[in-house]
């Protein structure tokens, strides 16, 4: 998804640096946390609730039930992986250009039920994505 940047660059890259734990995901952060309570449920970490530093981040670090895979702050780049248990891989990515960003959400589904799992819950995170989308180019 692409979102236009409302202020500059560098907001936006500050607001992305400093998601999930006491800032929260900036859209739907109450069902968030209520999918970390059904992760919980099933054997999960749940949603652990925060990060190491509130404004840092570096690869490996958690935020949430999410793990960084690559931080380049300079490059206006931060891509997560759900560590939550699911019937497949979830990556959340986000660059910051000029005057634009992109978020972009994977699945790889693992078998008939991830790919059940996708198709019951993506109308659910296409909203949820836009709208956190949206509020994040607001910088």
């Amino acid at each position: 998804m692409y979102f236009p940047i409302e202020v500059n660059k560098d907001a936006v890259v500050e607001k992305v640096w400093r998601i999930g734990g006491e800032n929260g995901w900036y859209f739907g952060t109450k069902l968030w946390r209520i999918r970390g309570l059904l992760d919980q449920f099933t054997g999960g970490i749940g949603f652990r609730k925060g990060r190491i530093l509130a404004t840092e981040l570096k690869k490996g670090d958690p935020i949430d039930f999410w793990k960084v895979c690559q931080a380049d702050k300079r490059e206006g780049i931060l891509e997560l992986e759900a560590e939550m248990n699911l019937p497949g891989k979830v990556f959340l990515e986000w660059k910051i250009g000029y005057n634009e960003l992109i978020q972009t959400v994977r699945f790889y589904p693992e078998g008939k039920w991830g790919r059940y799992y996708w198709k019951i819950v993506k109308p659910v995170h296409r909203w949820i994505f836009l709208n956190m989308g949206k509020e994040i180019a607001k910088g």
